[in-house]
């Protein structure tokens, strides 16, 4: 049964997914237990071909494995696995403050949120790359312009979650594509949330990063694509039914003008071709709005779901 028992405080889970991070692990396993010693710490290893598990048992976290590659596959898998009150998570590469969590928690169980992201804010320009940057503002005002509302960093992997946001979350990503799927569920069903501004380090010498400036930018241009398709599909089909309706009454000028004139339609293939276009167009408005609709009863079961589990726990009141 969730929930606190009397008596005691919450139980917190660091969540650290890690993929070839021996240089960086044992460091960031550590940090998290000075700043929480109440925490369980979990590192879920995913395949690392090199002795990050044991770096992770000696710092005295948790081992665990999840042998499907990707992190969104990791995340997905300590959200199941993991039951905790709280969950930290972070990753194992030592570029998070984690003398930063005890303060994010304490705001999450204060004002009773759902998730407080650790917006980064890092002194040193290589910590934080400049394509990175590019996408966190992309991504920042397409969420923005389909919710309303938004986080100003989007892609940070900094986050602390109430019990109610992670066993409701539906988690369907693979890979890098995780945080922002995050942030849509909780923008998507209006939880209370929070961003403060945490440190963002450089990796200690002998880590890698395994973001792809190309690949991952596409990633998230597909993502952007993807979000608009799903969260708005009236707007996002209509837009290329206007585009079809527009092409074809392009094409279909002239024709109606010597029609007009002549009675005759000389270009046959042009006139079937805008007819043609114009039946696209309005089974891009008829699918928008089913789809509209469709999404509309998605967001009423995921809202339902969600209110299904307890509330964060409220801190004691002043006496």
């Amino acid at each position: 049964m969730s929930g606190l028992a009397a008596g005691r405080g919450p139980r917190i889970a660091v969540l650290l997914p890690c993929y070839n991070e021996e240089a960086a692990i044992g460091q960031t396993v550590a940090a998290f237990r000075v700043a929480l010693p109440g925490a369980t710490v979990y590192v879920y290893d995913n395949n690392s071909t090199d002795r990050t598990i044991d770096y992770a048992r000696a710092a005295g976290a948790v081992v665990r494995s999840e042998r499907m590659q990707g992190k969104g596959r990791v995340v997905r898998r300590m959200f199941a696995d993991v039951d905790a009150d709280i969950y930290v998570l972070a990753d194992g590469d030592a570029t998070y403050d984690a003398a930063a969590a005890p303060g994010m928690i304490a705001l999450l169980a204060g004002e009773q949120l759902d998730m407080v992201v650790g917006a980064r804010r890092s002194e040193v320009e290589l910590a934080y790359r400049r394509g990175h940057r590019l996408g966190n503002r992309l991504l920042t005002g397409m969420l923005a312009r389909l919710f309303g509302r938004s986080f100003s960093d989007i892609l940070s992997g900094y986050r602390i979650f109430s019990r109610r946001f992670v066993k409701s979350f539906p988690l369907l990503s693979q890979g890098f594509e995780i945080e922002t799927e995050i942030s849509v569920h909780a923008l998507e069903l209006r939880m209370p949330v929070a961003e403060v501004p945490t440190d963002y380090a450089a990796r200690p010498a002998g880590s890698a990063s395994k973001l792809s400036t190309y690949r991952d930018g596409w990633r998230i241009l597909r993502t952007i694509l993807d979000l608009f398709r799903i969260e708005r599909p009236a707007l996002f089909f209509g837009a290329i039914g206007a585009a079809l309706l527009l092409l074809a009454l392009l094409l279909a000028a002239p024709l109606v003008g010597t029609y007009l004139a002549t009675g005759l339609v000389p270009r046959l293939p042009t006139a079937i071709l805008a007819t043609g276009l114009v039946i696209l167009a309005f089974l891009n408005f008829f699918a928008g709005v089913i789809l509209d609709t469709v999404t509309h009863g998605r967001r009423e079961m995921r809202r339902l779901a969600y209110l299904q589990l307890a509330a964060p726990p409220a801190p004691p009141e002043e006496t």
